[in-house]
């Protein structure tokens, strides 16, 4: 089919030579998504993440290009980045220059001195750009809109990162003016009425030690007939942030929280997000709540939603709700029932053909600085798996009853999480990654079955190539995204499953409260209304993206910072990874990922064996593979680079490294 002058609205990601390619919907009779190339000079000043106009200008074997015709929307208001003298300072003193910490933005970008805010020389910034001035030279003109402080400084670095991907550290005026209205209102008797009391049925929440934020609350209630009646209650957002509302319109453009090592950036202002939306022990709260009639072993015999009110009698952490389970505490018939029913939830998923990755989590310790001090690894036990699972059951079943709900519509109408089918390539790079790790698995129609993973990630056990299992395992799938075109949830192995149960840090739960109430109240949704809601689809998985990557950046540089203060000092670890330039070691207690050069491997000539995945020596045959342990030094940690270089420590162990003289 000729497109070619057709235009598509889009978002556009900017590749590491400058190009970009604008990812639009309905191109014809290809698939339902396909991307736009667009070379630099027809970029028209868009930068990475920004909704734009592409017009279609052909179509080779690599499919459309074309050029942008209009920014729509900017996806930043602000960019993160250094401050600069102009090396033109002789002839012009007035401007510095903006180092941008992203080097996707590709304009050379000045700032006038007295729009600095009185920032210096080197003092780490967030500019807004007012003036593009020459597309064809990529300037551009910018004002100071946040001086962050000097670069390095634990605050500046980590602003830095929410800054950088689009997120603010403060609300707009008219936000907390109208967040500090509802929280001076509170809770009245209005808001109470036409809403189902669970005042008098014993409800709890289990979250983090240092959770300020209580989403979610789980009500516990044995019936006459021997089921059990499990709530599942989540803060009542949508009945706060009202649409079109000053709060409503920030939270579209947020879409979620931003969760960094040492703060969280919110979606809502704490007075709604830490209090009045909060499920606080000893306060009555408003929640949208699921309601399943269950017995022990998982079968549901009935089901209820809507608005309800509750009193939260305990505030657990995931630490003392283990204690109380384990040793006869408080409520601890009612956790342990509740962990069998999650139990027997949590094999009827593996046995429906769910993945079960259990990834570990890099935390912190950090001084009064922000500087860290040290790096564990967040134990997950059963209250977490428990809590984990009824939020999986309400989720799925809130999406089958919306779903179920519009029978009449030939495409029903809600906002789904959706997981697709991983695509063969990858199926394939993983099978040689596990190859590489001298197992085994089966094919089938293209695919490494689920059961197979599974299998594989228990038989390696508390070995360190299960972890590097489980994150390639993660790479090869593909990404989550919300959508109104349902195609399931591949990793969990549901048909139907939606975003219920986080409306406190997430926007698309937030719309799913919304479309439930309407199916609720009989005011049924329209196939008119779909447009709108996959573009906020589309957003919400950008925003959800952004503010992953600023979670990773945060992270990584903790990481570089901490294996900073321990240069020449030895530690074990995996290789996680194999290049033609080294390998990729990570440290076995703090997960710090690093770099052992090729030149630094040894006195030998070390080539890389891309079809094994092995690095060999040719007069040694030493070789290196993905799961070897190996005993490292720290050469570098480059804070500028977020980078950590390690030297390789030969000497005789217990180490996985071997010979082979059988060839390459």
């Amino acid at each position: 089919m000729d497109l070619t002058g057709k235009r598509f609205e889009g978002q556009v990601s900017i590749s590491r030579d400058i190009e970009g390619y604008v990812k639009v919907a309905d191109l014809g009779e290809k698939d339902s998504w396909e991307s736009v190339h667009v070379i630099h000079k027809y970029l028209n000043t868009a930068l990475q993440g920004d909704r734009v106009i592409v017009e279609i200008s052909g179509e080779d074997e690599d499919g459309y290009y074309g050029k942008i015709i209009q920014v729509i929307s900017r996806s930043k208001k602000a960019h993160a980045g250094n401050l600069l003298l102009n090396p033109d300072s002789l002839s012009n003193d007035d401007y510095y220059i903006f180092d941008p910490q992203d080097k996707k933005t590709y304009f050379k970008i000045f700032v006038d001195k007295d729009a600095s805010l009185d920032a210096k020389e080197n003092n780490k910034v967030a500019v807004e750009i007012v003036e593009f001035s020459d597309t064809k030279e990529d300037t551009a003109y910018a004002r100071v809109v946040k001086n962050l402080g000097h670069p390095g400084h634990n605050d500046a670095e980590m602003l830095a990162y929410a800054i950088e991907k689009g997120f603010s550290d403060e609300h707009t005026e008219a936000v907390k003016n109208q967040s500090e209205e509802l929280h001076k209102k509170g809770i009245t008797d209005q808001d109470k009425s036409g809403r189902r009391d669970f005042r008098d049925v014993l409800v709890f929440t289990i979250d983090p030690s240092d959770a300020k934020d209580f989403d979610d609350a789980i009500s516990y209630k044995e019936l006459d007939n021997g089921h059990i009646e499990v709530g599942v209650h989540i803060a009542d957002v949508s009945y706060y942030v009202t649409p079109e509302s000053p709060l409503d319109s920030e939270a579209v453009e947020r879409q979620t929280s931003v969760y960094l090592v040492d703060r969280v950036i919110p979606m809502l202002p704490e007075v709604l997000s830490n209090d009045l939306c909060s499920l606080v022990e000893g306060e009555d709260r408003l929640v949208m709540s699921a309601v399943f009639e269950v017995d022990i072993d998982g079968n549901i015999y009935s089901e209820w939603y809507g608005r309800s009110l509750i009193h939260s009698n305990k505030r657990f952490s995931y630490e003392n709700a283990q204690e109380s389970m384990s040793n006869n505490g408080v409520y601890s018939k009612e956790l342990n029932n509740l962990n069998k029913l999650a139990k027997n939830l949590f094999q009827g998923r593996v046995a429906a053909g769910a993945l079960i990755l259990d990834t570990e989590e890099v935390k912190f310790k950090l001084d009064e600085n922000g500087h860290p001090i040290d790096v564990y690894i967040k134990h997950r036990g059963d209250t977490h798996k428990m809590i984990e699972e009824l939020m999986l059951l309400a989720n799925r079943k809130v999406s089958e009853f919306i779903t179920a709900s519009q029978p009449d519509m030939k495409e029903p109408l809600c906002i789904y999480r959706i997981h697709d089918k991983p695509d063969a390539e990858k199926m394939h790079d993983l099978n040689m990654f596990i190859k590489g790790l001298g197992e085994k698995v089966r094919f089938v129609d293209g695919y490494i079955p689920s059961q197979d993973l599974n299998n594989l990630i228990e038989k390696l056990g508390d070995r360190p190539e299960k972890d590097l299992l489980q994150n390639n395992i993660t790479r090869s799938l593909q990404k989550a995204i919300y959508s109104t075109h349902n195609v399931g949830h591949y990793g969990l192995a549901f048909e139907h499953y939606s975003h219920f149960t986080s409306p406190i840090r997430r926007y698309p739960d937030v719309l799913t409260h919304r479309i439930l109430m309407r199916i609720l109240d009989k005011d049924m949704p329209k196939e008119e209304e779909r447009p709108a809601l996959e573009k906020m689809c589309i957003h919400a998985s950008y925003r959800e993206k952004e503010a992953s990557d600023a979670e990773r950046g945060s992270i990584k540089y903790k990481q570089v910072e901490y294996m900073g203060d321990r240069i020449g000092q030895e530690f074990d670890g995996t290789i996680s990874g194999v290049a033609r330039f080294g390998i990729y070691v990570e440290e076995k207690h703090s997960k710090c990922e690093g770099l052992i050069r090729m030149r630094d491997l040894g006195e030998d000539f070390y080539n890389y064996i891309e079809d094994k995945n092995k690095i060999i020596g040719e007069r040694s045959s030493e070789e290196f593979k993905i799961g070897d342990r190996v005993r490292i030094k720290v050469k570098e940690a480059n804070l500028d680079l977020r980078v950590i270089d390690y030297e390789l420590i030969k000497e005789k162990g217990n180490y996985n490294r071997r010979k082979t003289y059988n060839g390459r």
